[in-house]
């Protein structure tokens, strides 16, 4: 087991390797921007061109924020359900949230071929898919919630989600048989997920939820080390099975359901993500694991988003699909090279 100075000399090469992905994400893109301009903007400074300052300020670094959110944000929500559920392919949409959320962008985007106007008005706004995707994920939530405080076996609940996402699955279905071309394609998009959509507005809020999220992940950081031991065991040792993964439950839903309704449903991470940390540190403590996941989310966010970028050139990748061609390999080799999961 590696000591508590290779820990620590671990976190600062992924914080040196973030930082420098951070600049390199601001710097790519259809005009590339040399990072000495890149630091003169960030400072305050004036750059080399105005065009350069307005294109740093109000797209790339909101941009490359929101990466490091969603990153960060759907690998700790992933850890969440992978040692609440001890299922290594538990992620933070195994409650039906992202379903949750996609049904209401349904019934917005797609909604107005069954229900005439009434949805369709919604969407005139970007706040409309924002608002029925959080609604959409919200319900979800609460329905899964009430099971949760009826039902005793935590596996049951996994089930009772995946369920729920069948169901939503099914309605998004019949909503996109109604649906006309032009209402499938922009749902389509939505799909694809994205994050250069977001003003300084939206991504203070995205900030302020996405921090509570966080907050609660902290403090459930001893409860989830005792449920490493078992669900009987960790009875045993006083923790309250129900709370804690109620707790457990809001903080996933609060990450991956606010980054879902902003972003759009964003594959890979949150599934990924906990399994090449728990490689990489070769640990299951989440004092290490959290910090860590957090940090190697919003590397490989950043790396994924560059990637889509497509440097110097005028078009972007869907973001959705780079998540899974870059990082599904990556894990592939891990886990063939490591041979085991540490779980």
């Amino acid at each position: 087991m590696p000591n508590k100075k290779t820990y620590q000399l671990s976190f600062i090469v992924l914080i040196i390797i973030l930082i420098l992905c951070f600049f390199m994400n601001i710097s790519l893109g259809s005009v590339s921007i040399p990072l000495k301009d890149i630091f003169n903007s960030l400072t305050g400074n004036p750059t080399g061109q105005e065009t350069w300052q307005h294109i740093i300020q109000n797209y790339r670094l909101p941009k490359s924020l929101t990466a490091i959110i969603v990153g960060s944000g759907l690998g700790i929500s992933g850890l969440l359900m992978q040692t609440l559920f001890r299922n290594p392919l538990a992620g933070p949409f195994v409650l039906g949230i992202s379903s949750g959320a996609s049904l209401g962008v349904a019934l917005v985007i797609l909604g107005s071929g069954v229900f005439g106007g009434i949805f369709a008005s919604l969407f005139i706004s970007k706040w409309g898919v924002v608002i029925a995707a959080s609604l959409g994920s919200f319900l979800v939530l609460l329905a899964v919630l009430m099971v949760s405080i009826k039902v005793r076996d935590t596996m049951a609940i996994l089930i009772i989600g995946l369920m729920f996402a069948s169901i939503t699955a099914a309605i998004v279905s019949v909503l996109s048989y109604f649906g006309s071309a032009e209402q499938l394609q922009q749902y389509i998009f939505w799909g694809f997920g994205s994050l250069g959509n977001l003003s300084w507005h939206d991504v203070l809020i995205l900030f302020l939820i996405y921090g509570l999220g966080i907050i609660i992940s902290i403090l459930s950081i001893k409860p989830l080390n005792t449920l490493l031991l078992g669900e009987n065991y960790a009875k045993s040792l006083g923790l309250n099975i129900k709370q804690s993964r109620l707790i457990i439950i809001i903080a996933t839903s609060l990450l991956a359901g606010t980054i879902t309704a902003f972003t759009g449903p964003i594959a890979f991470i949150g599934l990924a993500i906990p399994h090449i940390t728990r490689q990489v540190f070769n640990t299951s403590n989440h004092k290490i694991l959290l910090p860590a996941v957090f940090i190697f989310g919003a590397i490989v966010m950043l790396i994924c988003d560059s990637i889509a970028q497509l440097p110097n050139s005028d078009f972007t990748l869907p973001i959705n699909a780079i998540t899974s061609l870059v990082g599904a390999p990556v894990v592939i080799w891990l886990l063939v090279r490591k041979r085991k999961m540490i779980f």
